[in-house]
């Protein structure tokens, strides 16, 4: 079976928001000796200034240690997934034992494997959308509150966004419970297919249709600043932290330099109460 070349053009970016610190950590890295191989993670810290960004800064650095680690050729995409948020889990418990504040973070993290693969895992309410054609392909469902209301049918998801607990999270990193750990898989990225992870502060802004429009029109790069202008207009002073990664599958045309094996190269801007739920201040 032949496999079409194609390209990965990315963008990250990131905005304190209205917030006084910024506790969100976005990454998009790419392996050193796996050309195509590239991992994209969003962390949304909480537990004060200092311990939310604890919390997301050892989801970065559990994240890049296991990502070096690893192998697209001989590894297991989902059990490496599923080890970052484990070992995240708990160096973050750790970090709380020594530390007065209560650090916690929520996980969306993709693997694209250089066969064009791609592998989610998250925890909490940052998402992932897939997006085909200018439309949404799937997302992510949230470890919440209010996303368990919309599944029993008692929300609709326009209701939940405006909902006054849909900041409580039932689940995530750094609690006394074990994280949920939801993964997914789509066999084959094709071109014009497009992944993005963000944080609440993003995507509490904008319908799904609202975002696949954007990401098809314009560049990751164009995508990401707009997407943040334009959530910090509609929080109207209100709004939280803000970190987006978007990856898009393009087809690789004839003159563009190819990489090995695949074809794939990446080309990546920067842009600048439930029992046992925890909520997000």
């Amino acid at each position: 079976m032949t496999t079409k070349a194609f390209r990965l053009i990315a963008s990250t970016g990131i905005h304190k928001g209205d917030r006084e610190y910024q506790q969100d950590q976005v990454a998009l890295i790419s392996h050193e000796r796996h050309n195509g191989c590239v991992l994209g993670v969003v962390a949304d810290g909480m537990g004060g200034r200092s311990g939310g960004r604890k919390a997301s800064d050892q989801v970065m650095m559990t994240a890049r240690q296991l990502f070096e680690r690893y192998s697209p050729e001989t590894d297991d995409p989902a059990a490496m997934l599923k080890s970052m948020v484990e070992e995240a889990h708990i160096v973050i418990r750790l970090t709380a034992i020594s530390a007065e504040q209560e650090p916690h973070s929520t996980i969306a993290a993709f693997l694209i494997n250089p066969r064009g693969d791609c592998h989610w895992v998250h925890a909490g309410d940052s998402r992932i959308y897939h997006f085909q054609g200018g439309r949404l392909a799937h997302r992510t469902s949230d470890h919440s509150y209010v996303q368990a209301l919309v599944d029993r049918g008692e929300l609709t998801e326009a209701e939940a966004n405006n909902h006054p607990h849909s900041n409580i999270l039932v689940g995530c990193l750094g609690t006394e419970s074990d994280p949920p750990i939801t993964t997914h898989m789509i066999a084959q990225l094709h071109p014009g297919d497009t992944l993005m992870a963000c944080s609440d502060g993003v995507w509490h802004y904008f319908s799904p249709t609202e975002l696949a429009s954007v990401v098809e029109s314009l560049s990751p790069r164009e995508a990401t600043e707009f997407l943040i202008e334009k959530a910090r207009t509609r929080a109207r002073g209100g709004g939280d932290n803000l970190s987006l990664v978007i990856v898009k599958i393009e087809a690789l045309v004839e003159e563009k330099k190819t990489v090995q094996g695949m074809g794939m190269g990446i080309h990546p801007s920067t842009a600048s109460v439930p029992a046992g739920a925890t909520s997000k201040v």
